[in-house]
């Protein structure tokens, strides 16, 4: 009779992703695919004819096919009803009440923090489907409206849209809506920068400018910066651009992006050398980037990741952004992203998934996903469990509560909610907590929050893609779409922007305090064009109270003959993240000699402080940064950086591994290994990728490594070599374990033996894993 679905379509005959039935490995050519929660109606005679009725259910193997995650996390229940079934049991597809869809009731479906009042600024038929937004210095929002994506591929005749909607008596409601720019050029929008009187946009294949020329707010010039990406109608492919403190570009795409090109059609080739695609080692999988407006200095800063759906920027240049999981893992995670490193998704060598099996896999699913236990890769900061994680914003504005301020706001489309992820410092890394903000979950399954933006006026704008289901590429419906406003309780409800005044040194400098970044990119570029004329009130606003102005200021400053660094330094001694922006301005541009010289004393005096500052020290170090020091120097920094190594920091590990990476060797005897702890020098063997770590791993494991777990991260390190050094030393490690020592011996032996070719066992080696065998059951 009728039949609904939570994910994808009911279908007939194929299951809910349009592929065939499957159970137990037996195909059926008859049934109704579905995927719960769902409902199917069967209608029944009643006139007496039928007794009895009978109706086989069973889990597709397009579900329980997804790997061991996917079995583990399943329970399902087969309900009979004879009348419709509860609420809660019903699938959100086809059966929702259409009431519940009436903009009107939006607010009162969710339940929202008790320091937080929320309304709506904006809904169907002003806009649907909004993938992403960002806000001008007029408070004006920009919408990536998007109808043409995937199945529904030339709905839209004319092209997907770039809106501007604006709320023009400042009631807090959008009253006007202006189309910049209509085009099949722009379909599956995914992302929208607002700069001036032009907009940096991120479709298909192409990132590129549209241009108002004549100030109609109607693009009509277009000039591209890149091209060549892949990923074109896919949400792992290219995303939205954010301007940073330091005047640069920073995005990135997800792992169906591949490559990027000038827009000659060339690839580009980094800072580093590299070009810029998958599989160009060490570049994996999902990257985040940074580069000048006009596209040059382009640096590849991470890389590994799955679905970075959005990176963001604070003042300090921290860069944030989360990442999804293979679908169904509960392994969704934020990332603070350190610069140069991997964050795991994939095995940095083989390139391999992270359900092979390898040595040592961390026991929960969620780990074991980001090769959490691999040495060389980064920390998460968080994981949040299931979801399809979406846009994010740092919150640098003073008007809602103190508990969001500062911090990283993030909407995850999955789960129904915005959530706010307040960070402390966690020795030369960081952890966050939770706190939810504008949850949908309980009320209203239609809520996909998609992006989340500051408005000069420090309320917060959440764009709502509004749809039945999220991921699997998947669009249930095309008639709806969202914006809410998030204020403090209590506040004011209308929306009235600040007045900016970009024509004076001291207008742009003011400017720069705005929590919006449209504001400040217009501060930036005003105060470019000044030049020393906006040292003065520069230097003033740089001994701001406020140390995230103070930093705006001197990251402006860093440019003017490297005045900005000798600025910052006057906060180095209380803030130790004021002390590694200082690094990264010092590092970014080549600064004069009074602050070059200033900044190398402090290098050297301030290694003890902080374990942020030496983390930072060491990746500005890396030979991957574009203006590293003299080699003598760089060494000899990196050798008091690792004393200082605290065991068990494994940010502080990580960042010593990119700073040493491709001069392990050249490293090796300004480090003083035999001056370290037995604890740290473990650490350090562990993630390093010297020459003679292979036979220093095989001589820790025959005299000093005991336990199977410790002997295990040992034997996975020895994997992230292949030179011919190797097999010696594990030839000569197999044939000294003695056999009767231990389970951990036996273990170690069979592990070392696995690493051989088989044709290099000798006759010694192949009789003593026989002896080995024949003492263990098959399963063992």
């Amino acid at each position: 009779q009728s039949a609904n679905s939570s994910w994808g379509t009911v279908n007939k005959s194929k299951n809910c992703a349009g592929g065939s039935l499957r159970i137990n490995g037996t195909k059926y050519d008859d049934g109704i695919g579905t995927h719960a929660n769902s409902v199917i109606h069967f209608k029944i005679p009643t006139d007496g004819e039928f007794t009895k009725f009978t109706a086989i259910g069973g889990l597709d193997q397009g579900g329980i096919g997804q790997g061991q995650a996917a079995v583990e996390q399943i329970s399902v229940r087969f309900l009979v009803y004879t009348k419709p079934p509860p609420r809660k049991y019903r699938g959100t597809r086809a059966m929702a009440n259409p009431t519940d869809h009436d903009k009107e009731k939006a607010i009162s479906q969710f339940d929202i923090h008790p320091d937080l009042e929320v309304s709506l600024f904006a809904a169907e038929p002003m806009l649907v489907n909004p993938s992403n937004i960002d806000i001008d210095h007029l408070g004006r929002v920009w919408v990536c409206e998007v109808v043409n994506y995937r199945h529904r591929r030339n709905t839209r005749p004319a092209g997907d849209r770039l809106l501007v909607l604006e709320d023009t008596d400042g009631d807090g409601s959008a009253d006007k809506q202006t189309v910049f720019y209509q085009g099949p050029d722009i379909d599956s929008l995914h992302g929208v920068c607002v700069l001036g009187n032009r907009a940096l946009v991120s479709a298909g294949a192409e990132v590129f400018f549209l241009i108002d020329s004549d100030g109609d707010l109607k693009a009509d010039k277009k000039e591209v910066l890149f091209t060549g990406i892949k990923g074109a109608q896919h949400d792992h492919g290219i995303h939205a651009f954010v301007f940073g403190p330091d005047g640069k570009f920073y995005f990135n795409f997800g792992n169906a992006g591949i490559q990027i090109c000038h827009k000659n059609g060339e690839i580009i080739v980094d800072a580093a050398g590299q070009q810029v695609r998958e599989g160009s080692k060490p570049y994996r999988q999902g990257m985040v980037f940074r580069c000048n407006p006009d596209g040059s200095e382009f640096e590849t800063l991470a890389w590994n990741f799955r679905n970075n759906w959005e990176v963001c920027v604070d003042s300090f240049g921290r860069m944030w952004q989360s990442d999804n999981d293979d679908d169904g893992n509960r392994g969704v995670r934020i990332n603070y992203v350190m610069p140069f490193g991997n964050y795991g998704f994939r095995d940095e060598i083989t390139g391999a998934g992270w359900q092979t099996p390898r040595t040592g896999m961390a026991p929960d699913i969620p780990s074991r996903h980001w090769h959490q236990n691999d040495p060389g890769v980064i920390p998460n900061l968080l994981q949040t469990g299931a979801g399809s994680p979406t846009g994010i914003c740092v919150y640098e504005g003073d008007s809602l509560p103190d508990v969001f301020r500062d911090q990283v706001i993030h909407c995850d489309a999955g789960p129904n909610i915005v959530r706010c992820y307040p960070v402390n410092s966690d020795g030369a890394g960081y952890r966050a907590e939770v706190v939810n903000m504008l949850d949908g979950s309980a009320h209203n399954k239609w809520f996909r929050p998609s992006d989340v933006c500051v408005a000069p006026d420090g309320s917060l704008i959440v764009a709502d893609w509004y749809d039945p289901g999220v991921g699997g590429h998947q669009m249930g419906d095309i008639e709806h779409g969202r914006l809410f406003r998030i204020t403090s309780k209590g506040s004011a409800k209308h929306y009235k922007m600040p007045e900016y005044d970009f024509s004076t040194p001291e207008g742009a400098t003011e400017a720069l305090k705005s929590p919006n970044m449209a504001a400040r990119y217009l501060a930036w570029r005003a105060l470019e064009e000044f030049d020393e004329q906006a040292i003065k009130p520069l230097r003033e606003l740089a001994r701001s109270d406020n140390k995230r102005h103070a930093v705006r200021a001197a990251w402006r400053l860093s440019k003017i003959d490297g005045r900005g660094i000798l600025e910052t330094a006057l906060l180095f001694d209380d803030d130790p993240e004021v002390a590694c922006a200082f690094l990264r301005m010092h590092f970014q541009k080549p600064p004069n000699r009074r602050s070059r010289d200033y900044g190398n004393e402090l290098l050297m005096t301030g290694i003890s402080k902080y374990p942020a500052f030496r983390r930072e020290a060491l990746l500005q170090l890396s030979q991957r940064n574009m203006h590293p020091l003299p080699p003598r120097l760089c060494k000899s920094l990196i050798g008091e950086l690792i004393a200082a190594y605290e065991p068990g920091d494994r940010w502080y590990l990580e960042a010593i591994g990119i700073a040493c990476e491709g001069k392990w060797d050249d490293y090796q005897d300004a480090m003083n290994l035999a001056e370290l702890t037995a604890k740290q020098y473990h650490d350090i063997l562990w993630r390093s990728r010297f020459s003679s770590t292979p036979q220093e791993i095989c001589d820790l494991l025959q005299n000093t490594v005991t336990s199977e777990d410790e002997s295990k991260r040992f034997l996975r390190a020895l994997d992230f070599f292949r030179h011919a050094g190797i097999e010696p030393a594990l030839k000569k490690l197999a044939a000294r374990i003695d056999l009767t020592s231990g389970e951990a011996a036996n273990f170690v032996f069979v592990e070392t033996v696995s690493r051989l070719p088989a044709e290099t066992l000798d006759e010694h080696l192949q009789t003593k894993l026989d002896v080995v065998l024949e003492n263990v059951s098959p399963k063992e």
